[in-house]
């Protein structure tokens, strides 16, 4: 028999069902795995793992149920869970702050996202490390420490979903739940060599502790080593939920039926070069794209180098930038108020407590022009996908999922960050703000050995189109063979 961990969450999930194991058995090897690469990594902050014993012990799985769409089709499969939402009731619940931490704060409430993953079966083994408030791409807090690469542990993870994708990675889990507002998805998955998605705008719940935040940015979704995972943990997470304030149209069938399926000669675009002011025009990036659009012409896509003209525009970094300082101060004054304290630099990191103080001086018509500026340069940019006045539109844009290699740990951390963070986040928040689904996907290998992604952008709502290509992409080009140094 395959060693269990080295399957994806599919093939553990029928390893179950087949009784060929049975979940306490899968969840005690998960368990060992993170104990045994965990100190090296420090990927998991919050174990479960009695809770996740008792779990396993009272799981079923139903020989017969091998849809993804239905209740139980994961049962007794081993994931991990982000501790940035995604809340467990009664469990601890940090959001990457000293301030959570050493009040031991556990949450109030079960999310609507935790209750679909539970139906589904999965069995959470750990909450993952992330950085505070989830507001940068490296997960290096300093209320746990930063999360190390199991690639090369000298590097980051990326963030905001490190942890997640670092356990991942490392093969203690299939399947890590991630999320994403400005590419916290996508980024980890890249510097840590998985599949990443960003699904469209409002397609997972947020509920019910929030509607949407960053203006509808912040995506729920995951990490996982397959497509064919990440279809249909898809499948388990999308749909919508009472009082949400933005649902998609439903897809024509569940996503895990695209997987395999033909995904037609698509129009594809190319897209290098940095687009952002002070951007680091990398080498292997660039070497990504041009071997992924080499690829994509042999499987018979048509493809150029192309992008929206709206991209070029420098103006997006700062009005992204004054929506999520906005945010972050929000963030900031509910638990100040459900605490009744005022939090200092003590509580909550330097660079927070100042993008927090940005945040209040900013006036209510500076924030509602920003929003509005994003909204009207969001249409001039997904127009680009859509046939118009009698011109075809294109079908996928590719960049790099980040302008470099996993950078070392401390590089984008720290208060003279911000700079180096703009030059490496050079692709990713622009489709947060779009809304538009995104997957970064394994294909590529830096010159110093390490996995860099490589994105591909769909139009609004057609999550299908990506995971059909990703697909034909995997099978053309597999990661499978590629393993860290660090591995259980």
């Amino acid at each position: 028999m395959t060693e269990p961990l080295h399957l994806d969450a599919v093939g553990q999930a029928a390893l179950l069902r087949s009784k060929k194991i049975t979940p306490t058995e899968l969840v005690d090897l998960a368990i060992a795995a993170v104990e045994r690469v965990n100190p090296q990594l420090n990927a998991v902050i919050h174990p479960r793992f009695e809770r996740a014993r008792s779990e396993a012990k009272r799981s079923s799985p139903n020989p017969s149920d091998v849809s993804a769409t239905t209740d139980g089709a994961f049962a007794g499969v081993p994931i991990v869970v982000k501790d940035l939402n995604c809340q467990i009731k009664g469990e601890p619940y940090h959001l990457g702050t000293r301030f959570l931490k050493n009040r031991g704060f556990v949450a109030t409430h079960d999310s609507y996202l935790y209750e679909r993953l539970r139906r589904a079966g999965f069995i959470a083994i750990g909450r993952t490390n992330v950085p505070e408030f989830g507001s940068t791409i490296t997960t290096e807090p300093l209320a746990y420490g930063p999360a190390r690469n199991p690639w090369n542990t000298d590097h980051s993870t990326g963030g905001s979903s490190g942890g997640s994708a670092a356990t991942v990675a490392a093969g203690c889990v299939a399947v890590g739940h991630a999320n994403d507002g400005g590419g916290s998805i996508r980024i980890p998955a890249s510097e840590c060599g998985l599949v990443g998605l960003k699904p469209s705008k409002g397609r997972v719940s947020l509920g019910p502790a929030l509607g949407e935040s960053w203006i509808g940015g912040v995506v729920e979704g995951c990490v996982t080593r397959s497509v064919r995972d990440t279809a249909a943990v898809m499948d388990v997470l999308s749909g919508y939920e009472p009082g949400d304030p933005n649902t998609p149209p439903l897809p024509l069938r569940p996503y895990s039926n695209e997987v395999g399926s033909d995904p037609g000669k698509l129009r594809v675009g190319l897209l290098a070069g940095p687009l952002l002011p002070g951007g680091l025009d990398h080498p292997d990036a660039r070497e990504s794209v041009t071997v992924t659009g080499k690829l994509l012409e042999s499987l018979g896509h048509h493809v150029e180098v192309a992008h929206p003209a709206a991209l070029d525009d420098a103006t997006f970094g700062d009005m992204f930038l004054a929506i999520v300082i906005a945010h972050i101060a929000n963030d900031v004054a509910a638990l100040e108020k459900q605490f009744g304290v005022t939090l200092t630099t003590d509580d909550i990191e330097p660079g927070n407590h100042l993008m927090a103080q940005f945040g209040n001086a900013t006036n209510v018509v500076a924030y509602l022009a920003a929003v509005n500026w994003v909204q009207a340069w969001t249409r001039d940019v997904v127009s680009w996908w859509l046939p118009r006045d009698g011109k075809q539109g294109f079908d996928v844009l590719v960049t790099p999922t980040l302008a470099g290699p996993p950078p070392k740990i401390g590089v984008l951390s720290g208060d003279d960050s911000t700079e180096r963070i703009r030059e490496i986040m050079q692709y990713t928040a622009q489709f947060n703000m779009t809304g538009q689904p995104a997957i970064s996907l394994p294909l590529h290998i830096s010159k110093t050995g390490l996995p860099m992604g490589v994105q591909f952008v769909g139009a609004p709502y057609r999550e299908d189109v990506l995971i059909r290509l990703a697909a034909q992409l995997e099978a053309a080009a597999p990661w499978s063979s590629r393993q860290p140094s660090i591995r259980a």
